[in-house]
């Protein structure tokens, strides 16, 4: 495509596109492209001139040749990246605000006093009316100030004052309008990760295809520990369904054949096929934009505060008018007090600051689901961590096999690989990778196969009953024994690996020793949590006590907890909360979902199980531990800014009202600094919190 170089400097270029008029969706389209490119670190395209801004490193000619051959008609963004890119809301919006500033001139300039005045008393209609709609309700609120303010100007004849009241007003309530969409918007898109394939059922087959791909009425199979992508009716098989992330309910819920289940939701045990019922409306995008704006339970207990407290302040408004009124006698100072509310700041900002928080969080590859979340990390005092893909590095690896009946190691391992295929476990894969690894074959050769949460795996091979998992369920569950002979092999097994036991008949067949190797990073990330306020630190898995000892001691917790079963850790963190403690979950497995639905914030680690991220109240995408330093910082920073913003309110409020009972100001200049410092500290909070 053609273009011209307007400026350029060392890295750096502004160029124009040889065009007409450039839309936003084509702004949007280079601008992908652009920030496609391999040597581009950062890019903007301006829509109304028709201008990209481009830093590069790297050889300019490069960056030329490439947008040379730029195409509208041969760029392919990702599905969702046009329709939710946020420029066409801009637009709009700059554009509603430029009309609103021409037609305030034009009737300034060019209507006789009598027209603007009659103007102002029709628009003032609808101002009157919330006021008094508000008060019929009972509720002394933000409206009912507006209508007083505006009301008594028109009393006074003050046509002049009610219109400029009226216009700030409009003004303002843009502004925040735009403001809020612009910070729920980018947090929306930024937290949008859509289920990218699915499996769905064609003529008896399982094909995988893009979710985009699915219609209504397919039918679309969701395996164990993976999330439900649609809405849809159940046509076979069941399962239980964690709801937390649609109710709030950690309990799961059993569904079967004829029952609906909802995109969202997460299958813990079974496997269903669904029939979709709905397609639009489900996306991730649109779910997160719902979740932010409507879900009242992810608002932090500042942000319910802010609240509050602005309703309440608005009495003491109208005492304060009142008792400058009494006292001087003069309206003007009177309406000074009215056009400078608490409430409007205090309602914009402390949401603002939060989404900005949340979208900082998520630039640092941690994902929060809503404010009261990070207030529980800013005041946590006590942090339990899962072992297995938490502490450890979530890539373990069969180390050896030990055998325990007359058959080849092999053997064991191709039948421990069978069965453990189907489930979505670091342990599991582990077993199922060494065994592509030494080129077996374990295609289907059981029956069908019963998973036991944090427990194991129990099925049929022939005639012959298998079970496979921790030593508590093959052993005390299911009261397997070891052969005889084999008892000093057993008490020799080595303590620095994890076991899998494998038992046949209801004797042990094989112990796979598998080694999980420790996060470089987790010593150092658990001392400096205790220096960042934590006063307990937590470690509890369903490995062996030999095992958890040694892992505790290379990590430095404070206290561990081996052999726990998830009923156990949900009950330890909720005997510790009744205590009073603020307590974070971190884990990343199907049995760390009831701990991370019972802690005050649940923290799922890097690549666990789908069921786990979605339950959680927190994601961490990164491979990286040290980012839950980072969440608490950024949470203890956003507290921080919150508590400022209150006195930053407060403190501007206070000196306006000031200056305008003193008579220093005007009315109509009371209600422009009003707005004016409202949005600034608005924006002020859509600035980074980490340096």
């Amino acid at each position: 495509m053609k273009f011209i170089i307007k400026h350029e400097i060392r890295g750096r270029m502004r160029i124009h596109m040889a065009q007409s008029r450039m839309t936003c969706r084509q702004a949007d389209m280079l601008l992908y492209y652009i920030q496609s490119l391999e040597e581009v670190t950062e890019a903007r395209v301006y829509e109304r001139t028709g201008d990209a801004v481009i830093v590069f490193s790297g050889d300019r000619e490069n960056i030329i040749k490439a947008v040379k051959v730029f195409d509208y008609d041969k760029v392919t963004v990702p599905d969702g990246y046009l329709e939710h890119s946020g420029r066409a809301l801009n637009a709009e919006y700059r554009e509603k605000l430029i009309m609103k500033v021409f037609f305030r001139i034009i009737r300034k300039l060019f209507l006789p006093w009598q027209l603007r005045a009659a103007f102002a008393a029709f628009r003032s209609i609808g101002y009157i009316a919330r006021g008094i709609s508000c008060l019929a309700k009972g509720k002394l609120k933000v409206e009912v100030l507006d209508a007083t303010a505006i009301g008594v100007s028109l009393i006074r004849r003050d046509f002049s004052t009610a219109g400029s009241v009226m216009f700030l007003l409009t003004i303002g309530e843009l502004l925040e309008e735009w403001t809020h969409k612009k910070s729920v918007g980018d947090l929306a898109r930024s937290m949008s990760l859509n289920v990218s394939r699915v499996w769905r059922k064609e003529g008896g087959e399982r094909v995988l295809v893009p979710s985009s791909h699915i219609k209504e009425e397919d039918l679309v199979v969701v395996h164990m520990g993976n999330v439900i992508p649609f809405d849809g009716t159940v046509t076979e098989g069941d399962a239980m369904i964690n709801q937390a992330s649609l109710t709030g309910e950690p309990l799961s819920v059993h569904k079967e054949a004829g029952g609906y289940v909802y995109a969202g939701t997460a299958v813990e045990e079974g496997e269903i096929t669904i029939q979709v019922k709905a397609v639009s409306g489900s996306t991730r995008y649109e779910k997160i934009v719902t979740m932010i704006e409507e879900s009242e339970k992810l608002k932090s207990k500042a942000e319910s505060r802010a609240e509050n407290l602005a309703d309440r302040l608005v009495l003491y408004t109208f005492a304060g008018m009142g008792a400058i009124w009494v006292l001087t006698g003069n309206v003007t100072k009177a309406l000074a007090v009215l056009m400078v509310d608490f409430s409007c700041a205090l309602k914009l900002a402390m949401p603002i600051a939060v989404l900005s928080a949340i979208k900082e969080a998520n630039e640092q590859d941690i994902t929060v689901k809503g404010g009261k979340y990070m207030e529980a990390v800013a005041k946590g005092d006590v942090i339990v961590f899962d072992k297995t893909g938490t502490l450890t590095e979530a890539r373990p690896v069969v180390k050896k096999v030990e055998a325990f009946r007359d058959s080849s190691e092999d053997e064991l391992l191709r039948i421990a690989a069978c069965l453990e295929e189907h489930f979505p476990h670091s342990m599991a894969k582990a077993v199922v990778n060494e065994a592509k690894a030494r080129g077996l074959d374990h295609e289907e050769m059981h029956s069908k196969v019963n998973y036991i949460v944090a427990h194991g795996i129990s099925s049929y091979i022939g005639e012959e009953r298998v079970v496979i998992g921790s030593h508590h369920f093959v052993f005390e569950d299911e009261g397997c024994e070891i052969a005889p002979g084999y008892e000093e092999r057993f008490e020799k097994l080595p303590d620095e690996y994890s076991h899998l036991y494998l038992a046949i008949d209801n004797t042990l067949a094989a112990v796979i020793c598998i080694e999980d190797p420790l996060r470089e990073e987790a010593p150092e990330v658990v001392r400096a949590l205790k220096e960042a306020g934590f006063k307990e630190t937590v470690m509890m898995t369903g490995d062996s006590e030999r095992t958890a000892a040694a892992v505790a001691a290379r990590v430095g917790v404070d206290t561990y907890y081996s052999e726990v079963l998830p009923e156990d850790k949900a009950g330890f963190i909720k005997k510790k909360r009744e205590e009073g403690h603020t307590v974070i979950m971190i884990g990343d497995g199907i049995n760390d979902s009831p701990a991370l639905s019972a802690a005050n914030a649940g923290i799922a680690i890097s690549e666990g199980a789908e069921i786990a991220r979605e339950i959680a109240d927190i994601t961490i995408s990164a491979d990286d531990l040290e980012r839950i330093l980072v969440l608490r910082r950024l949470s203890r920073l956003l507290m921080n800014r919150i508590r400022k913003n209150y006195r930053m309110i407060v403190g501007i409020n206070a000196a306006l009202i000031a200056l305008g009972v003193g008579g220093v100001i005007q009315p109509s200049m009371s209600a422009l600094l009003h707005n004016m410092s409202t949005l600034c500290i608005s924006m002020e909070n859509m600035t980074g919190l980490l340096k």
